[in-house]
Protein backbone atom coordinates (compact mmCIF):
# COMPACT_ATOMS: atom_id res chain seq x y z
CA UNK A 1 0.00 0.00 0.00
CA UNK A 2 2.79 2.35 0.94
CA UNK A 3 4.92 1.48 -2.30
CA UNK A 4 1.13 2.42 -4.43
CA UNK A 5 0.88 5.60 -2.73
CA UNK A 6 4.74 6.82 -3.06
CA UNK A 7 4.05 5.52 -7.05
CA UNK A 8 1.01 7.88 -7.14
CA UNK A 9 2.54 11.06 -5.58
CA UNK A 10 5.39 10.46 -7.74
CA UNK A 11 3.15 10.35 -10.99
CA UNK A 12 1.19 13.44 -9.78
CA UNK A 13 4.15 15.36 -9.17
CA UNK A 14 5.69 14.51 -12.40
CA UNK A 15 2.31 15.84 -13.68
CA UNK A 16 2.59 18.97 -12.53
CA UNK A 17 6.01 19.65 -12.85
CA UNK A 18 5.74 18.82 -16.94
CA UNK A 19 2.88 21.03 -16.58
CA UNK A 20 4.69 23.97 -15.39
CA UNK A 21 7.28 23.63 -17.92
CA UNK A 22 4.77 23.78 -20.34
CA UNK A 23 3.56 27.15 -19.07
CA UNK A 24 6.63 28.23 -17.83
CA UNK A 25 8.17 27.62 -22.17
CA UNK A 26 4.80 29.80 -23.22
CA UNK A 27 5.49 32.33 -20.94
CA UNK A 28 8.71 32.61 -22.31
CA UNK A 29 7.48 32.78 -25.74
CA UNK A 30 4.88 35.38 -25.32
CA UNK A 31 7.69 37.87 -23.54
CA UNK A 32 10.77 36.72 -25.32
CA UNK A 33 9.46 35.20 -28.52
CA UNK A 34 9.75 31.78 -29.88
CA UNK A 35 13.47 32.10 -29.65
CA UNK A 36 13.28 32.43 -26.24
CA UNK A 37 12.27 28.86 -24.91
CA UNK A 38 15.01 26.88 -24.18
CA UNK A 39 15.63 24.11 -21.17
CA UNK A 40 18.40 26.42 -19.62
CA UNK A 41 15.76 29.58 -19.69
CA UNK A 42 13.01 27.56 -18.18
CA UNK A 43 14.89 25.50 -15.50
CA UNK A 44 16.40 29.10 -14.06
CA UNK A 45 13.01 30.34 -13.86
CA UNK A 46 11.38 27.00 -12.12
CA UNK A 47 14.54 27.05 -9.97
CA UNK A 48 15.45 23.77 -11.20
CA UNK A 49 19.28 22.38 -12.50
CA UNK A 50 19.64 21.77 -16.18
CA UNK A 51 20.13 18.38 -15.53
CA UNK A 52 16.72 17.95 -13.82
CA UNK A 53 14.66 19.31 -16.56
CA UNK A 54 16.67 16.63 -18.89
CA UNK A 55 14.73 14.12 -16.98
CA UNK A 56 11.23 15.22 -18.24
CA UNK A 57 12.01 16.57 -21.91
CA UNK A 58 15.48 15.24 -23.43
CA UNK A 59 15.42 18.70 -25.93
CA UNK A 60 13.72 21.54 -26.19
CA UNK A 61 12.43 20.29 -29.74
CA UNK A 62 11.09 17.64 -27.99
CA UNK A 63 8.86 19.92 -25.40
CA UNK A 64 7.87 22.62 -28.23
CA UNK A 65 5.83 19.14 -30.21
CA UNK A 66 4.80 18.50 -27.20
CA UNK A 67 3.40 21.93 -26.79
CA UNK A 68 2.36 21.72 -30.43
CA UNK A 69 0.36 18.64 -29.52
CA UNK A 70 -1.23 20.42 -26.61
CA UNK A 71 -2.30 23.74 -28.15
CA UNK A 72 -3.60 21.96 -31.72
CA UNK A 73 -5.70 19.50 -28.98
CA UNK A 74 -6.99 22.51 -27.50
CA UNK A 75 -8.10 24.25 -30.37
CA UNK A 76 -9.77 21.32 -31.57
CA UNK A 77 -11.69 21.01 -28.67
CA UNK A 78 -12.82 24.13 -28.58
CA UNK A 79 -13.94 24.37 -32.31
CA UNK A 80 -14.78 20.93 -33.27
CA UNK A 81 -17.21 20.03 -35.33
CA UNK A 82 -20.18 22.13 -35.49
CA UNK A 83 -23.88 21.00 -35.44
CA UNK A 84 -24.64 19.51 -38.79
CA UNK A 85 -28.31 19.72 -38.56
CA UNK A 86 -28.10 23.46 -38.02
CA UNK A 87 -27.74 25.88 -40.75
CA UNK A 88 -24.49 26.38 -42.74
CA UNK A 89 -24.43 30.11 -42.18
CA UNK A 90 -24.82 29.46 -38.10
CA UNK A 91 -22.64 26.72 -38.36
CA UNK A 92 -20.04 29.39 -39.57
CA UNK A 93 -20.65 31.57 -36.99
CA UNK A 94 -20.54 29.35 -34.11
CA UNK A 95 -16.97 27.86 -35.11
CA UNK A 96 -15.94 31.35 -35.70
CA UNK A 97 -16.72 32.57 -32.56
CA UNK A 98 -15.13 29.40 -30.72
CA UNK A 99 -11.83 29.87 -32.62
CA UNK A 100 -11.69 33.62 -31.74
CA UNK A 101 -12.75 33.13 -28.12
CA UNK A 102 -10.10 30.41 -27.98
CA UNK A 103 -7.07 32.73 -29.57
CA UNK A 104 -8.15 35.32 -27.10
CA UNK A 105 -7.72 33.07 -23.75
CA UNK A 106 -4.64 31.17 -24.75
CA UNK A 107 -2.82 33.83 -27.40
CA UNK A 108 0.76 32.15 -26.48
CA UNK A 109 -0.55 28.67 -27.75
CA UNK A 110 -1.91 30.90 -30.87
CA UNK A 111 1.35 32.15 -31.51
CA UNK A 112 3.24 29.19 -30.87
CA UNK A 113 1.19 27.56 -33.87
CA UNK A 114 0.43 30.14 -35.94
CA UNK A 115 3.15 33.27 -35.85
CA UNK A 116 6.83 33.23 -36.50
CA UNK A 117 8.45 29.38 -36.02
CA UNK A 118 10.91 28.44 -33.33
CA UNK A 119 14.06 29.38 -34.39
CA UNK A 120 16.19 26.32 -35.07
CA UNK A 121 13.44 23.93 -34.46
CA UNK A 122 13.32 20.26 -35.98
CA UNK A 123 10.31 18.72 -36.43
CA UNK A 124 10.06 14.86 -35.59
CA UNK A 125 9.41 12.51 -38.93
CA UNK A 126 6.57 12.98 -40.77
CA UNK A 127 5.94 16.68 -39.09
CA UNK A 128 5.24 18.59 -35.75
CA UNK A 129 1.18 18.55 -36.73
CA UNK A 130 -0.37 16.34 -34.39
CA UNK A 131 -3.85 14.69 -35.66
CA UNK A 132 -5.40 17.41 -33.52
CA UNK A 133 -4.69 19.74 -37.02
CA UNK A 134 -6.01 17.61 -38.79
CA UNK A 135 -9.11 17.78 -36.55
CA UNK A 136 -9.53 21.38 -36.85
CA UNK A 137 -8.90 21.32 -40.67
CA UNK A 138 -11.81 19.26 -41.07
CA UNK A 139 -14.21 20.67 -39.01
CA UNK A 140 -13.17 23.95 -41.15
CA UNK A 141 -13.94 21.68 -44.46
CA UNK A 142 -17.19 20.84 -42.93
CA UNK A 143 -17.91 24.20 -43.13
CA UNK A 144 -17.33 24.77 -46.60
CA UNK A 145 -18.99 21.44 -47.62
CA UNK A 146 -22.27 22.37 -45.85
CA UNK A 147 -21.95 25.64 -47.71
CA UNK A 148 -21.20 23.81 -50.82
CA UNK A 149 -24.85 23.73 -52.24
CA UNK A 150 -25.23 27.50 -51.84
CA UNK A 151 -21.57 28.96 -52.50
CA UNK A 152 -21.37 26.43 -55.82
CA UNK A 153 -22.53 28.66 -58.12
CA UNK A 154 -19.96 31.18 -57.20
CA UNK A 155 -17.13 29.22 -58.21
CA UNK A 156 -18.69 28.49 -61.72
CA UNK A 157 -15.59 30.23 -63.21
CA UNK A 158 -12.83 28.84 -61.30
CA UNK A 159 -10.32 25.92 -62.31
CA UNK A 160 -9.21 24.69 -59.00
CA UNK A 161 -7.59 21.49 -59.41
CA UNK A 162 -6.49 18.71 -56.59
CA UNK A 163 -2.80 19.18 -57.57
CA UNK A 164 -3.51 23.00 -56.21
CA UNK A 165 -3.48 21.60 -52.63
CA UNK A 166 -1.23 19.89 -50.01
CA UNK A 167 -1.38 15.73 -50.81
CA UNK A 168 -1.39 15.61 -46.82
CA UNK A 169 -4.15 17.86 -46.82
CA UNK A 170 -6.18 15.86 -49.37
CA UNK A 171 -5.38 12.77 -47.98
CA UNK A 172 -7.23 13.73 -44.71
CA UNK A 173 -10.47 15.58 -46.31
CA UNK A 174 -11.12 13.70 -49.46
CA UNK A 175 -12.35 10.70 -47.99
CA UNK A 176 -13.88 12.70 -45.45
CA UNK A 177 -15.99 14.81 -48.40
CA UNK A 178 -16.03 13.10 -51.32
CA UNK A 179 -18.37 15.13 -52.93
CA UNK A 180 -16.37 18.31 -52.13
CA UNK A 181 -14.64 19.30 -54.97
CA UNK A 182 -11.28 21.07 -55.15
CA UNK A 183 -12.99 24.71 -55.60
CA UNK A 184 -14.60 23.22 -52.35
CA UNK A 185 -11.34 23.20 -50.42
CA UNK A 186 -10.87 26.58 -51.87
CA UNK A 187 -13.80 27.92 -50.06
CA UNK A 188 -12.45 25.89 -46.93
CA UNK A 189 -9.31 28.11 -47.11
CA UNK A 190 -11.37 30.99 -48.06
CA UNK A 191 -13.57 31.10 -45.08
CA UNK A 192 -10.34 30.15 -42.82
CA UNK A 193 -8.23 33.11 -44.32
CA UNK A 194 -11.22 35.76 -43.10
CA UNK A 195 -11.50 34.45 -39.49
CA UNK A 196 -7.57 34.00 -38.86
CA UNK A 197 -7.16 37.50 -40.29
CA UNK A 198 -8.78 39.79 -38.18
CA UNK A 199 -8.23 37.07 -35.42
CA UNK A 200 -3.92 37.28 -35.81
CA UNK A 201 -4.30 41.56 -36.14
CA UNK A 202 -5.95 41.16 -32.58
CA UNK A 203 -3.87 38.78 -30.89
CA UNK A 204 -0.53 40.53 -32.21
CA UNK A 205 -2.21 43.86 -30.48
CA UNK A 206 -2.26 45.59 -34.09
CA UNK A 207 -6.84 46.13 -33.80
CA UNK A 208 -6.10 48.10 -30.09
CA UNK A 209 -4.84 51.55 -32.05
CA UNK A 210 -7.15 50.91 -35.01
CA UNK A 211 -10.94 50.01 -33.50
CA UNK A 212 -11.86 50.36 -29.57
CA UNK A 213 -14.48 47.40 -30.76
CA UNK A 214 -12.66 44.44 -32.51
CA UNK A 215 -15.76 42.04 -31.46
CA UNK A 216 -17.76 44.28 -33.23
CA UNK A 217 -15.54 44.41 -36.32
CA UNK A 218 -15.76 40.76 -36.28
CA UNK A 219 -19.03 40.29 -36.54
CA UNK A 220 -19.57 42.62 -38.97
CA UNK A 221 -17.08 40.55 -40.65
CA UNK A 222 -18.79 37.39 -40.06
CA UNK A 223 -22.07 38.82 -41.96
CA UNK A 224 -20.26 39.92 -44.88
CA UNK A 225 -18.61 36.59 -45.25
CA UNK A 226 -21.78 34.80 -44.86
CA UNK A 227 -23.61 37.47 -47.18
CA UNK A 228 -20.82 36.63 -49.98
CA UNK A 229 -21.49 33.41 -49.87
CA UNK A 230 -25.35 33.39 -50.54
CA UNK A 231 -26.39 32.28 -46.74
CA UNK A 232 -28.93 33.31 -44.92
CA UNK A 233 -29.59 32.21 -41.15
CA UNK A 234 -32.07 29.79 -42.49
CA UNK A 235 -29.79 28.46 -45.57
Amino acid sequence: MTGTGTTGRRARLRAETTAEIKSVALGLMASGGPGAITLRAIAREMGMTANAIYGYFATRDELVTTLIDDVYTSLADAAGDTDPAAAPADRIRVWAHAFRGWALANPEGFRLIYGDPVPGYQAPEGGAAPDAAHRVCASLTALAAAAWPRAERLYADSDFQWSDFDPALLDKVRPAFPGLPPAGVALALRIWGHLHGLVTLEIYGHLHTQTTNPDKLFRDELTQLIRSLDLTPES
